[in-house]
């Protein structure tokens, strides 16, 4: 059974860090590019980052750029979001997502996306 799982979310105060993890079970990450997007409280599902299945080509949008990092070790099957310097506007749902094609876009997209993992909580607060 294909399954991505998040972990590593937690409640944060601005200004500090945070490293999610994404694991992958039933299938191997190696071939996917992989994304990560978030979700706050009556909004849309917004991408954050994104990786290509090598992990030599990454993409951030401007709200992220230079805060996030986004990595992969594909021996391990999993990748990772380091967010660093996070804002109570980082607050949300953030999800792990896999496709088959990294994105031509300047910012990951929702509907390139097949495989999504649960979620898991980061808020930012003081």
């Amino acid at each position: 059974q294909l399954q991505l799982v998040e972990s590593g979310g937690g409640l944060v105060q601005p200004g500090g860090s945070l490293r999610l993890s994404c694991a992958a079970s039933g299938f191997t990450l190696a071939v996917y590019a992989i994304g990560w997007f978030r979700q706050a409280p009556g909004k849309e599902r917004e991408g954050v980052s994104c990786i290509n299945s090598s992990g030599d080509r990454t993409k951030y949008p401007d709200s992220v750029k230079g805060r996030f990092t986004i990595s992969r070790d594909n021996a391990k099957n999993r990748v990772y979001l380091q967010m660093n310097s996070l804002k109570p506007e980082d607050t949300g749902v953030y999800y792990c997502a896999a496709a088959p094609w990294y994105s031509d876009y300047d910012a990951p997209r929702v509907d390139e996306y097949d495989y999504w993992g649960q979620g898991t909580q980061v808020t930012v607060s003081s």
